[in-house]
């Protein structure tokens, strides 16, 4: 669903601190937006191996936030980035 900018940026900015929490280990709250429990669940969905979970979460809060940056009408998903991620074509040595 794509959304107006101003909402956008404001739920940009929850997203933010939802991943805060993320990264830090440990939820300050108990209640949540129906957006923030489909990022969630997406999160969890995608089933990240704990050695690289927080690095690969940065990743994905810097590419949620590049894809706003850039114009993008929604916020960016986990499983999203992911795709994206492994349809790159792989560059290839000249020979």
């Amino acid at each position: 669903m794509s959304l107006h900018v101003d909402e956008l940026e404001a739920r940009l900015h929850q997203f933010n601190k939802l991943m805060t929490e993320l990264l830090r280990g440990r939820m300050a709250r108990n209640t949540f937006q129906p957006w923030e429990v489909e990022i969630l669940l997406d999160i969890e969905a995608c089933a990240l191996r704990d050695a690289n979970r927080r690095e690969m979460l940065r990743r994905y809060q810097r590419a949620a936030n590049r894809y706003f940056e850039r114009g993008g009408r929604t916020l960016l998903k986990l499983s999203e980035y992911l795709e994206k991620k492994h349809r790159l074509p792989l560059t290839t040595e000249p020979q």
